[in-house]
């Protein structure tokens, strides 16, 4: 990494308090990620996201970090977990302490350091979460990166502590060390928290600020070997996490696959109700003769439901994979489904009551049986998978992982 010249230090060290304030344009860096993630949650907001909750698969969509999918070549999830947010809380939370810290780290750095820390910071960040997390989690959130600005920030203040008044010193070094502290305690009991993400972006923060620090006043002290040990720690460090980051535990293209075959099953399952419904509702309309009504549920019901079983059945799924379960279920049905029309088709060439109401009974139990739950009494209606999945089933990816943030 090319070393950015320093600024011109300054005879005597500004107040650090007059830093954290001034006119935007001194701090355009800040301006602009802040900007960037309330677009993004905007663009969420008009486009199926929650104001106070977005689920798992709407942030899956717009690029929230997950390891099955990361893993499996979408690598650029790394970047743009980094603007999505799960809720207004979250939102607000996160950019409360960019808002107040990045100003003041962007001008103790100067911009293009800033957003060379933040960038690291979130990246490495997301990288120690996909170790830690796995397969198990969709995460999402800034403070990997926020976390990064105060490692920067602690660094700095340590750096520069006979330079800055006292009192300064003790109220920003130790609030910003005390938030850090309490915030990845935190982490450690409430779960939802992505730790792993707090505490790779702070070091890495920490590191980034060591490597691209600026003399603050003409006293400053500079050491360029310890910026050369820092730059050269981080550039030894990536390699290692990423061959830390753990095999997928199932293949997110086939995942994404069963889920579109999972959709197209409940798209023919309702269109096959209708049709049933129909062949039913003219059983009992004089002129059909139990010879064509055979017929009809024998190449409009069997017929399909033997389809939809095959083309289920070809998706070769890891039991790991979200979308099993549900697969399971539906193959099962589809396969009672086929059996009890083909069962209720010849009972009906035959004219055998008994062996008529017989298969009836079984087409109503199978979406029950396929799930392994107790049937209804008998003589209710025949119901479908869309009675307990909706036509729409939603497969969860595991659990939420938010990065909020406070400042201090």
């Amino acid at each position: 990494m090319t070393e950015i010249p320093p600024a011109a230090p300054l005879a005597h060290a500004p107040r650090i308090t007059d830093l954290m304030h001034g006119r935007f344009a001194l701090t355009p860096v800040t301006v602009l990620l802040v900007g960037l993630n309330l677009a993004a949650f905007a663009a969420m907001l008009l486009n199926g996201g929650g104001f106070w909750h977005s689920p798992n698969h709407v942030q899956l969509a717009w690029g929230a970090g997950f390891g099955p999918a990361t893993k499996e070549g979408e690598w650029w999830r790394l970047a743009t977990a980094m603007f999505l947010h799960f809720g207004v809380v979250h939102l607000f939370m996160n950019m409360a302490a960019l808002w107040e810290a990045g100003r003041l780290v962007e001008r103790l750095y100067s911009s293009p350091r800033f957003l060379v820390i933040y960038a690291l910071s979130g990246l490495t960040g997301n990288v120690v979460s996909l170790i830690a997390q796995g397969d198990q989690a969709v995460a999402g959130g800034a403070s990997g990166a926020v976390f990064g600005v105060y490692g920067a920030l602690l660094v700095c203040l340590w750096r520069e502590r006979e330079q800055v008044n006292r009192t300064e010193f003790r109220w920003l070094f130790w609030g910003a060390a005390l938030f850090a502290a309490v915030t990845i305690a935190l982490g450690f009991i409430v779960k939802g928290i992505d730790n792993a993400a707090h505490i790779g972006g702070l070091v890495a923060g920490a590191v980034m600020g060591e490597a691209l620090a600026r003399p603050l006043a003409a006293g400053s002290p500079v050491n360029r070997r310890v910026k050369w040990i820092a730059l050269l720690t981080y550039a030894a460090a990536v390699p290692v996490l990423l061959r830390l980051i753990p095999e997928p535990t199932y293949s997110w293209q086939e995942e994404k696959l069963a889920r579109v075959e999972i959709r197209h099953f409940m798209d023919e399952e309702k269109r096959l109700m209708e049709r049933w419904q129909g062949i039913l509702n003219k059983s009992r309309q004089r002129g059909a003769s139990f010879e064509q009504l055979a017929n009809e549920i024998e190449s409009d019901i069997a017929a399909e439901y033997r389809q939809n079983f095959e083309q289920l059945s070809a998706l070769h799924l890891d039991p790991a994979a979200p979308s099993n379960e549900t697969l399971e279920v539906l193959k099962k049905y589809a396969q009672l489904r086929s059996e009890a029309s083909q069962a209720l088709a010849e009972a009906l060439r035959d004219n055998d009551t008994a062996r008529i109401r017989e298969a009836l009974e079984m087409a109503r139990r199978a979406p029950y049986i396929a799930r392994g739950q107790q049937p209804p009494t008998p003589g209710a209606p025949i119901g479908s998978v869309l009675d307990l999945y909706g036509t729409k089933p939603q497969i969860d990816f595991g659990q939420r992982q938010e990065r909020p943030s406070k400042s201090p």
